[in-house]
């Protein structure tokens, strides 16, 4: 495989180790940061392929970290913190992180999201400049070009609205995207506040995708942070 790059910015030794162990024997590139001032340092000299990040440094709020990572990169960053309030997260996603994992976690699902990021941020997994052209998850599939849904071969019949939220959704799968991301990307800069109109339009779609809407496959719910889409699945 590719020898991704991967900065691991934590101040816990225990948890820094683990990881990065954990990464090495899956043939990653791993590097350790345990200050704010360090972490933007090494980011810098080594240009890492994704980041790590702990949002309880010594030095710096890891908030900062990424406001000042995303003046001058997009590699995505996997916040990896103790801190389990939904505004925390949101204001993390919103600052440009790209995906938000709580302690304690399993390694297993960290592996998942680190794939789905670098997937995502790798011009050679889309030709460069171009979208993909289809996503498939479980039976479901999204033509983009043609703009037609079908789960299992069956089209599903969605209203526009419903096709925007879907499409946006899919395009980002496998990424936690806030209800103000997926309203301003809908609706435009200037939609409502209240995403009443969101969730009214997510009941519909699930009712619609969903053999069992309170138990989706598909479209799942972060509550209080947004919605995030079951990961593309790579072709066979």
């Amino acid at each position: 495989m590719n020898k991704f790059n991967v900065l691991i910015i934590e101040d816990e030794k225990n948890i820094c180790n683990f990881i990065s162990k954990t990464l090495s024997s899956q043939g990653y590139r791993v590097s350790c940061a345990s200050t704010g001032n360090e972490a933007l340092s090494l980011a810098t000299s080594l240009c890492p392929d994704i980041l790590l990040l702990d949002l309880g440094l010594p030095d710096m709020d890891g908030m900062e970290v990424i406001h000042r990572f995303r003046t001058w990169s997009n590699r995505p960053i996997i916040v990896v913190s103790a801190r389990t309030l939904e505004i925390d997260k949101v204001r993390a996603l919103d600052a440009g992180a790209d995906d938000y994992l709580t302690k304690p976690f399993g390694i297993s699902e960290l592996m998942a999201r680190i794939r789905t990021s670098l997937r995502h941020s790798n011009p050679a997994a889309n030709n460069g400049d171009t979208p993909p052209h289809l996503y498939h998850a479980k039976g479901l599939e999204i033509n983009f070009f043609k703009r037609t849904i079908t789960i299992d071969r069956n089209p599903i019949h969605l209203t526009p609205i419903e096709y925007k939220i879907v499409a946006f959704l899919a395009q980002n799968s496998g990424k936690v995207m806030t209800y103000s991301a997926v309203m301003n990307s809908v609706w435009g800069p200037y939609a409502e506040s209240d995403n009443k109109i969101l969730r009214v339009n997510m009941a519909n779609i699930r009712r619609k995708l969903e053999k069992n809407p309170a138990e989706p496959i598909y479209i799942f719910t972060e509550v209080g942070v947004g919605y995030r889409m079951a990961d593309d699945e790579e072709p066979l």
